[in-house]
């Protein structure tokens, strides 16, 4: 099983040091996404971060940034939106409904499934799936290692996941909500929480 963190929606003064510290600590799936942000704040922070670890990062906008950068590749936050014309790299999407997974599937290397449980980073996002809905996409084939949970994922949930055949999870609030950009400059509980969860995906 796999595991992706996406940013904090945000920037803020200690992002480039956080996630060089998961980056040293093993991430390999890091998701840049900075929704409705100037384009130069994401290249800022990319050039704050060593470049050895370009080729972990995937942009969700500003896909100009792939190529600029070298990075892994591109995410479409939905189920239908064509990729750029000519675009041939790695592609991830986002998908929020089980009718529509297959489709968003045969178009991407690989597909959130979001919400799976309540959000953790937006309180009014809640779970879209009932357990039973989930087994039944799992028993269908719909849930497999080209689908990964989102929404609502921590240490709590890893089994869950692993049970239902997701290829991976994705963590954004569960880390996150463990530093307080305001008023922090120790991030040690956050690389801490993400060495539980690496442990916890075995």
């Amino acid at each position: 099983m796999k595991l992706a963190v996406m940013t904090r929606p945000t920037f803020f003064v200690e992002e480039d040091k956080i996630l060089s510290s998961l980056f040293d600590e093993g991430l390999d799936n890091l998701h840049l996404y900075k929704p409705g942000s100037s384009p130069m704040y994401s290249e800022r922070l990319l050039t704050l971060l060593p470049e050895d670890y370009y080729k972990r990062i995937t942009v969700h906008d500003n896909f100009y940034l792939k190529e600029e950068y070298n990075l892994k590749g591109i995410h479409i936050d939905d189920e239908t939106s064509p990729a750029p014309q000519g675009y041939k790299g790695h592609i991830s999407r986002t998908c929020t409904h089980l009718d529509q997974l297959k489709e968003a599937k045969r178009h991407a290397d690989y597909v959130f499934l979001k919400y799976i449980g309540d959000s953790q980073s937006e309180p009014d996002c809640k779970a879209s799936f009932t357990p039973q809905q989930l087994e039944e996409a799992a028993r269908k084939g719909l849930i497999d290692r080209h689908v990964y949970a989102l929404g609502g994922m921590n240490l709590d949930n890893v089994k869950l996941a692993k049970d239902l055949g997701f290829g991976g999870i994705v963590i954004c609030g569960d880390i996150w909500n463990r530093f307080d950009i305001h008023q922090e400059l120790d991030y040690q509980e956050v690389i801490n929480h993400f060495t539980k969860l690496r442990k916890a995906i075995g």
